[in-house]
């Protein structure tokens, strides 16, 4: 007999969004998730007062107030502003590109000698249609800014020549000749005080949920339970990769504890040089401004995906969009199974889009 109306696979924000809106409109859910506990990959774990970002840097960011408001009924959010420093062959330097940047770089003073210079260099070393990210990053922003802060970084992160990758991977590169090293143009962001998982436990307030719980291995079981599913896992594995497997960018976090104060002095400090092998160190505490007498850092190690592996960054080439399709085509025709979130519908998400696409589909199911 079926005792729920939705049966929510995943406890991530698209779950768990869902699942408050569906019992706040008085439908019975169900939200499950294989992992050990519910909040996906905004989960906080806390090391001894430090609220630490599990699964990386989580950093709220939106223009749109109601998304803005809906958050904040759950936290109120500190005035953190994302301001990462990044290091380049020893020298540090201020990101996004902006005045800071330019005058690191050249000791450039006005907006008019480092527009000249980019310009130059962009008349210099860019191409008309550049044919990988080598190429598209040139023609964007020229070589000294490339060479410096771009290259070496991404071929990390994807693991591949920035030759061998497609030029759509950078659309653009904002530049500002400015003297302002606010990573994010949004109008609201922060951190919510006291961590993510009060937003998780705000929403999930009241609801029946179930962690350490395999879908795939209970699925005839769970499946029965409830009228609908709202799946937000992987499309593939759903489909039990009928189409192959959808490719991924994964992870690995390695946390440290220190009997120190303050490490670094910036919560984001990105390493460009290849012969480190980790992208950037995470320092937990000035996310929220914390005073403790230790400190807790996560050096960021990008590495290939495999099944065993948490799927982080899809990989969107031409192979896998097309494979995307068939298998959102298969999806469209379950009439009792909605799909949602960046893993079913392979595309990355900030937290904002998530908690947005969220409402709509939500929205849309109980209209």
């Amino acid at each position: 007999m079926q005792k729920y109306d939705y049966l929510i696979v995943g406890a991530g924000l698209f779950g768990c969004v869902f699942a408050h809106e569906a019992t706040k409109a008085g439908k019975k859910c169900l939200v499950i998730d294989k992992r050990t506990h519910v909040g996906g990959n905004v989960y906080c774990e806390n090391v001894d007062g430090i609220n630490v970002h599990k699964y990386g840097a989580h950093i709220f960011h939106t223009n749109d107030k109601q998304i803005w408001d809906y958050v904040n009924q759950f936290a109120e959010f500190n005035n953190y502003i994302n301001s990462p420093v990044s290091i380049s062959k020893g020298k540090l330097y201020n990101l996004p590109f902006n005045m800071n940047t330019f005058y690191q770089l050249w000791g450039t003073k006005t907006p008019e000698e480092a527009k000249t210079i980019i310009e130059n260099q962009i008349k210099e070393y860019g191409y008309k249609k550049p044919k990988n990210l080598e190429e598209q990053a040139l023609s964007l922003i020229g070589k000294d800014v490339y060479k410096t802060l771009i290259k070496e970084y991404t071929e990390k992160q994807w693991g591949k020549k920035a030759t061998e990758l497609p030029a759509f991977i950078i659309k653009r590169l904002p530049v500002r000749y400015t003297f302002n090293n606010n990573y994010f143009n949004d109008k609201y962001q922060g951190i919510p005080i006291g961590g993510y998982n009060k937003i998780i436990d705000g929403l999930l307030d009241g609801i029946e949920t179930k962690t350490n719980i395999d879908f795939f291995e209970n699925k005839a079981e769970l499946t029965a339970l409830a009228s609908k599913i709202v799946y937000t896992g992987k499309i593939d594995e759903f489909f039990n990769y009928k189409f192959g497997n959808l490719e991924y960018r994964s992870l690995r976090f390695e946390n440290t504890r220190l009997e120190k104060e303050n490490h670094q002095g910036n919560a984001v400090v990105n390493y460009n040089d290849s012969d480190i092998p980790y992208t950037r160190i995470i320092e937990h505490k000035h996310f929220e401004f914390g005073k403790q007498n230790h400190t807790v850092i996560t050096k960021e190690f990008p590495e290939e995906w495999t099944k065993e592996k948490e799927a982080y960054y899809p990989i969107n080439n031409e192979d896998n969009q097309n494979k995307y399709q068939q298998y959102k085509a298969l999806s469209l025709k379950e009439s009792n199974i909605i799909f949602g979130g960046r893993l079913a519908e392979y595309k990355y998400y900030d937290m904002h889009q998530i908690i947005a696409s969220a409402l709509q589909k939500v929205k849309k199911e109980l209209s």
